[in-house]
């Protein structure tokens, strides 16, 4: 993968005594570790800053190598959120309908929000 002045590959992987190590494949010797992944992260930075200029301001396309099992765990987990996210969204629209349509049949918006399971306020959000 080439990369821009601003963006850099970091690779993560955990070692044998469970610390994360943060790598720039394309910048030897440009690697670092620490116990989280936040602090992992900083550190790249620093180690960055000790290669290029820029390190401040550059932009991560982080890559976790995990062991395959935690890999399928964290990608169905991503899939469950992804797909919980859209199914909000969608009742969101539902329920935005549901109470224009219960308004126009003259409901109140206090009616509208014990059909609905929701507060009258959050009913009047919806309609304003």
């Amino acid at each position: 993968m080439a990369e821009s002045l601003n963006r850099y590959a970091i690779r993560y992987e955990r070692d044998e005594d469970g610390w994360w190590v943060a790598s720039v494949p394309s910048i030897k010797g440009c690697h670092t570790q620490g116990r989280s992944i936040a602090q992992a992260r900083e550190r790249i930075r620093e180690a960055l800053g000790l290669f290029v200029r820029n390190a401040k301001r550059a932009e991560f396309d982080e890559e976790f190598r995990l062991p395959a099992e935690l890999r399928r765990v964290v990608a169905r987990t991503a899939a469950a959120r992804a797909k919980a996210k859209r199914q909000g969204e969608l009742a969101t629209v539902l329920v935005k309908d549901a109470a224009r349509m219960l308004a126009k049949q003259g409901v109140s918006v206090r009616d509208a929000g014990q059909l609905l399971g929701l507060s009258h306020q959050r009913i009047n959000q919806l309609l304003g």
